[in-house]
């Protein structure tokens, strides 16, 4: 695994040993990140939270494009490890901060984030319910890009967000979520 694009282009990413993280493949993240690049024009100044992080590949893709910080939130402690020490290696200290905790346990936001990046694992239906609980505690605005990573046959619906972008690679899927206009 490694960085696609940015600062940290190139630079190879430290995974969590095991199977009980499932990281984005390149392939997909890059394609991902094509996808809001597209929309967002540029990643400069933006506050990312990376949820089900595993090894932070997405939320470290952001930083490398220009994002001014991520917070990384994952529950394992193998991958808060690899995360910390993905960090360390991008000396990415100033710009991003770790929470070791279910993203269930996240309280209300202090402010919106402007891109929400969610790979929780497939089939499981967490990452709608994490949306619908970032939602009611203002984690989510109007100006916040959501992308969701899920199984390819999943087609992810959460009450107020609507779905303006939607890609198959390989095994996965690729949506991209906002703030429905009728919710707005």
């Amino acid at each position: 695994m490694r960085i696609i694009a940015g600062d940290w282009r190139g630079r190879k990413l430290v995974a969590p040993p095991g199977e009980a993280t499932r990281p984005t493949a390149d392939r997909t993240r890059e394609t991902l990140f094509n996808m809001l690049a597209s929309r967002l024009g540029s990643f400069d100044e933006l506050h990312v939270l990376d949820l089900f992080a595993g090894s932070g590949a997405l939320g470290l893709e952001a930083l490398s494009r220009g994002a001014t910080s991520c917070l990384f939130v994952e529950q394992d402690s193998a991958a808060v490890k690899a995360i910390r020490s993905n960090i360390e290696t991008f000396e990415a200290r100033t710009r991003a901060s770790v929470q070791q905790a279910s993203v269930m346990s996240l309280g209300p936001a202090k402010s919106a984030h402007q891109l929400v990046l969610l790979d929780p694992p497939y089939g499981t239906g967490a990452g709608e319910v994490a949306l619908d609980r970032m939602l009611r505690l203002g984690w989510i605005d109007p100006t916040t890009w959501i992308a969701l990573e899920t199984g390819a046959k999943e087609e992810p619906r959460v009450s107020g967000l609507e779905c303006v972008a939607d890609r198959r690679v390989g095994k996965a899927r690729l949506s991209l979520l906002r703030l429905a206009t009728d919710a707005a």
